[in-house]
């Protein structure tokens, strides 16, 4: 419990203030337009912030709605209050999420013979189905033990990174989404995995690999990856959960590689024949 240097102890409100006060500014908010948008007036959000008024639990959540605060830190926001927190946070492997697990298992199964994965809020893998062990295939032992990390796999020398043909190109790409996620989140494990990952070192042979002859005009950024003497490409998109009332739920996002090009679809549905 935190107290005032007299010893007498602050009301827990008032340590909401702050939080929201900073989570207002990461989102370059005005007090007046958050008002606006959330139905209040400017001088109200100023008393909250600065501790001389005690928002209502709906008014905690309907700002943290409007900031845009992930579901982890609204019940931080929450307990700051004086409130009891919202949102539970069930394990996966709990029976209560097995309709969830399932669903999953099956979309990315029905992706196949595409690649698809389902990651955490860390990058943590927490199911992934045959596209995305094709591409695994000659990984040292050490990066496949669990928790898998799709960032780590990615981006470590030894991972797939020597295998990316366009390596600058997409590394600098996850990095970026990477930096995003601890804007929006600021979680302490993501900062640390990503100042572990962006500090590895780039494999010298990475972006080798010849360029077409036809050169093909992607749609979106690529990865472009070596496999058995021919490069595929895949284009990545990321589903999220809507209106998540779990912090497990909320934090799971499913990533699915599109191929890009002709040659990469042929070459996979061969696979699957």
């Amino acid at each position: 419990m935190t107290s005032h240097p007299s010893g007498t102890a602050a009301p827990a409100h008032r340590g909401v203030g702050p939080l929201l006060r900073a989570w207002r500014e990461q989102r370059r908010v005005s007090q007046l337009e958050l008002a606006l948008r959330a139905g209040s007036s400017a001088r109200h959000i100023s008393f909250v912030e600065t501790g001389r008024s005690r928002p209502s639990e709906e008014m905690v959540l309907r700002l943290a709605e409007h900031l845009d605060v992930p579901v982890r830190e609204r019940n931080a926001l929450l307990l700051a209050a004086g409130y009891a927190p919202r949102y539970p946070q069930t394990p996966l492997d709990d029976p209560a999420l097995d309709a969830l697990r399932a669903g999953m298992e099956r979309l990315i199964q029905g992706y196949e013979p595409y690649p698809a994965l389902v990651v955490d809020a860390l990058y943590d893998v927490q199911a992934a189905n045959r596209g995305v062990l094709m591409l695994l295939d000659g990984i040292p032992d050490h990066l496949l033990r669990p928790p898998l990390n799709a960032m780590r796999l990615t981006l470590h020398p030894e991972g797939l990174a020597p295998r990316i043909v366009n390596l600058p190109e997409w590394r600098g790409h996850l990095l970026a989404q990477l930096e995003r996620q601890v804007a929006l989140r600021r979680s302490e494990p993501l900062r640390r995995l990503h100042e572990e990952v962006s500090a590895y070192p780039v494999p010298e042979r990475a972006g080798r690999a010849e360029e077409p002859a036809d050169p093909v005009a992607y749609f979106a950024l690529p990865m472009r990856i070596e496999h058995e003497g021919r490069v595929l490409s895949f284009t990545s998109s990321i589903s999220t959960f809507n209106t998540p009332m779990d912090v497990t739920v909320a934090e799971l996002a499913i990533e699915t590689l599109l191929p890009a090009d002709p040659a990469t679809v042929k070459y996979l549905q061969s696979l699957n024949s």
